[in-house]
């Protein structure tokens, strides 16, 4: 009771101390008579102020969308695409007038111009950072949001921003309280309105759906916001996820689909065997942004910056490939490539990666040929948070993931980026030390964007003749790291050939790069297509053909003599390509694997996350020594993001050699026997794995 009592004190006084400081601000700032606040009289007027703030917003929003290309590029697309832009207006106006409902219109119009606001601004500073725009996506969860700033801004940036934040939000409060109520509101026609505007918008999706003025796929989400807008892009993909249920969607439905359009029917269940030594290793090199420089319209080369790779062409099955990312969206490729499943079944600019690999495993290739006894491995030369990589890859079968952080004697592009000549000894390596076979998915960074404007190479390997100075350089930027990533890919061809392990390599570009190619400008005319080729050395006859990335793996299972291993594969192997339900059967099935009961494996997902570790190198501590005051780690296999750590916090660390690490820091004596050493990401502090004294990473 005196608990009680005493809460019932404190809370009556915050209460007093806040009606003495409102009526001390209301003396110093007495409310004004309002002008416009009778819903008889005004409401109108204030529609009318709802529908020229919405297009001010629009306007604002696409302007900061575009800055890095010009200060009137907004302005641009009102004039260049005027229906999309007004399109985009009628779904801020939309929410806008939600505003209609509430007495304190003012406020609650001050609320929906401050959310869009932030959207809009969150979007133009994420785009001034990095390709990809701002989605729902990014705010997944506390962490992923936290990590995003920390990624890209400084601790100063963060505190000016929250600063910023604060003072909005006192302002907000502050025109609370000094905001009018409407009188003489009619709810039922307010409700009208809003119910006329929202179906006129659903309408008018629909129309410009229909019309192919808007589209529901996101091949590259920042092309899809440039072309489309940002209202309408942001909204669709926090709106649009996973895969829609199918119509029909029953255990009996995908039975049918089993028993007619698979060899194996519904014994979906992989047999354990130990047989891998009967089939070849399959190395999946998965190249990013590589596509043929003699592809392109717009620009002449010098000499072929590619001779590997058109010699490859020549001798090798090869054809275009068709991927569902343009110059940006990496994820998705190689999401297709180890599942079949196409992301086009997700929805616009989902990634799976960034959502539902991260909660449940899915049947792939890693599980597929880990049935069979082959070790699996992936291998990234960039940050393992990126794509979230380091937690997806347990879910697709794989047993360890090599990324940038556990490399050593990397060297970087002139924009910063990986050479990928630094993975060639680790795959080697990978494939001889191995008693079995290997799975290897290696995903290549080099070729990465953005593409400078100015000259770069004082001696390019290739030359590049373009209508402009800009084109000119970025291209010549590009191709000219084309020729490196070839000369990669040539250099572990060959290394593999020497071993004598027979292999099958699938060799591809995951996207076209991001330079802004127009489609006559380009190949067949189709921006989602780069060029693949297979190359073995157990003498596979050449078949030329173009493919998707989603069906590319069932092929190479079949041809190597593991045809009909898994239900995606297996179907993809069976089914008529030509059939119209081939599509509509393919995601039924992937729908039931991921989002579904499971009907496909008698209501049970039976493939266990691996127990996935990070590097294929054994991380080692030998011993703990001190030299004067300073204390030095003697261990095996560290690298410049080895990191000495005690209890989970990152120590001050000098890394001297692949056996030492020097701590640059005062520690208590007694802690000593606690330090650790973790490997670190290459952003931020994020702790990827750590390893003790009697342990072995």
């Amino acid at each position: 009771m005196k608990v009680k009592n005493f809460c019932r004190g404190v809370l009556a006084k915050i209460k007093g101390g806040a009606h003495k400081v409102h009526d001390k601000y209301r003396a110093k700032f007495p409310k004004k008579v309002p002008k416009l606040n009778d819903g008889k009289l005004h409401d109108r007027k204030f529609i009318l102020k709802l529908a020229i703030a919405s297009i001010l917003m629009n306007l604002y929003i696409e302007t900061f969308a575009r800055i890095t290309s010009g200060v009137f590029d907004g302005a641009m697309f009102l004039f260049k695409h005027p229906i999309i832009f007004l399109y985009n207006c009628l779904i801020i106006f939309a929410t806008m007038c939600l505003a209609l409902m509430f007495r304190k219109r003012g406020f609650a119009f001050l609320i929906l111009c401050t959310v869009w606001g932030i959207l809009g601004t969150v979007n133009g500073v994420i785009l001034l950072k990095r390709m990809t725009p701002f989605t729902l996506y990014d705010l997944q969860n506390t962490k992923d949001g936290f990590s995003l700033l920390t990624t890209y801004y400084s601790k100063a940036q963060i505190t000016l921003g929250a600063a910023i934040i604060g003072v909005a939000l006192l302002i907000v409060v502050l025109y609370y309280i000094n905001c009018y109520k409407w009188t003489n509101l009619n709810y039922k026609k307010e409700l009208g309105i809003i119910v006329v505007v929202i179906a006129t918008c659903f309408g008018g999706t629909f129309g410009l759906i229909e019309t192919k003025a808007l589209s529901t796929f996101f091949g590259n989400l920042n092309y899809a916001y440039r072309d489309y807008g940002f209202a309408y892009c942001f909204l669709n993909t926090s709106v649009n996820k996973g895969i829609r249920k199918p119509n029909h969607y029953s255990k009996k439905e995908i039975q049918s689909i089993l028993e007619n359009y698979t060899k194996n029917g519904t014994n979906t269940t992989l047999v354990q065997k130990n047989d891998a030594k009967k089939y070849p290793n399959i190395i999946i090199l998965q190249l990013e942004s590589f596509s043929y420089a003699q592809d392109y319209k717009n620009i002449k080369v010098s000499n072929d910056p590619t001779p590997n790779f058109t010699n490859l062409m020549k001798n090798y099955s090869t054809g275009w490939f068709k991927v569902p990312a343009c110059g940006a969206g990496t994820a998705n490729t190689e999401f297709e490539v180890l599942t079949g499943i196409s992301s086009r079944f997700f929805g616009p600019g989902e990634y799976p990666y960034k959502g539902k690999l991260r909660e449940q495993s899915l049947e792939s290739l890693g599980y597929v040929l880990k049935s069979h006894g082959y070790n699996t491995h992936a291998m990234h030369d960039h940050r393992a948070l990126f794509y979230n990589r380091n937690e997806v890859y347990a879910s697709l079968g794989f047993d360890n993931f090599t990324s940038l952080e556990y490399m050593n004697n990397i060297v970087k592009t002139p924009t910063g980026w990986a050479k990928d000549k630094v993975m060639t000894d680790d795959i080697m390596n990978i494939i001889k030390r191995s008693d079995t076979r290997d799975l290897l998915h290696i995903i290549s960074v080099q070729g990465h964007g953005a593409y400078p404007t100015e000259r770069v190479f004082k001696d390019p390997y290739t030359t590049v003749t373009a209508k402009d100075e800009a084109t000119k350089w970025k291209y010549e930027y590009y191709v000219n790291e084309l020729h490196e990533m070839d000369e990669f890919t040539g250099d572990l061809l060959k290394k593999i050939e020497e071993s004598g392990e027979p292999t099958v390599v699938l060799i591809y570009g995951d996207h076209i790069p991001a330079l802004d190619i127009k489609e006559s400008e380009y190949g067949t005319g189709d921006l989602y297509q780069t060029r693949y080729v297979i190359w073995d050395n157990i003498g596979l006859k050449k078949k030329d053909k173009d493919i998707t990335s989603y069906e590319v793996t069932a092929d190479i299972l079949k041809n190597v003599g593991l045809g009909h291993q898994g239900v995606i594969f297996d179907y993809e192997q069976t089914a008529d390509k030509n059939s119209k339900d081939y599509e509509k059967n393919l995601k039924a099935l992937a729908y039931d694997m991921l989002y579904g009961k499971n009907y496909v494996f008698g209501g049970k997902n039976p493939y266990k996350r691996t127990k996935m570790r990070m590097g294929y190198k054994k991380i080692k501590i030998d011993g703990i020594i001190s030299i004067g005051k300073k204390y030095y780690i003697k261990g095996q296999n560290f690298t410049e993001h080895s990191t000495v750590s005690l209890d989970g916090k990152v120590l001050k660390t000098v890394y001297l050699s692949p056996t030492l690490l020097g701590l640059s820091e005062k520690i208590d004596q007694k802690d000593v026997k606690k330090l650790r050493v973790s490997q670190i990401d290459s952003k931020d502090e994020t702790i990827l794995s750590t390893i003790g004294g009697n342990e072995e990473l």
